[in-house]
């Protein structure tokens, strides 16, 4: 399996309800558990290709979503409101690929602006702000499976 097929189950299993799949094959095995949060991969492990001796292999780490460099201080986000989602589904910040993004960083937004969109069971549910100000963070990626409660937006009072 490639990186691709790996992400591809991962967003099946999060939208599926199923808590734990586990994929074996000759040379690969994979184990995918859900939590509340995000879904995660627990065990991955390729066994070496041309091993002379039977040696265990090492567990090899697969992100289970795309991983951010860390900084080395957490930006203090307090002062900022957080939209978060309502609902289970995929993150969309446009109506459609060819239309314009809904909102962009530096935005200025009002309560009951649309934010993005959420698809839940092919069911587009646009996402309107709670909150006034100007958009500091938008902190998921486009197409991106999201939990209920889960943050998409840092923004700051106006």
């Amino acid at each position: 399996m490639d990186i691709k097929q790996i992400q591809d189950l991962i967003r099946f299993v999060s939208k599926s309800g199923v808590n734990e799949v586990s994929i074996e094959q000759k040379d690969f095995k994979i184990t995918i558990k859900t939590n509340e949060t995000q879904p995660q991969v627990i065990h991955a492990s390729i066994p070496a290709q041309t091993a002379p001796a039977a040696l265990p292999a090492a567990p090899v780490a697969v992100a289970a979503a795309p991983v951010t460099p860390a900084a080395p201080a957490a930006p203090d986000t307090s002062k900022y409101l957080t939209i978060k989602s309502p609902m289970i589904g995929t993150f969309y910040r446009s109506s459609s690929p060819d239309k314009p993004l809904f909102v962009n960083v530096g935005d200025e937004i009002k309560a009951g602006s649309v934010v993005c969109i959420i698809e839940a069971m092919k069911l587009f549910n646009e996402i309107e702000s709670e909150v006034s100000g100007r958009i500091v963070k938008v902190l998921v990626d486009n197409s991106s499976p999201v939990e209920y409660d889960q943050p998409l937006f840092l923004v700051e009072p106006v």
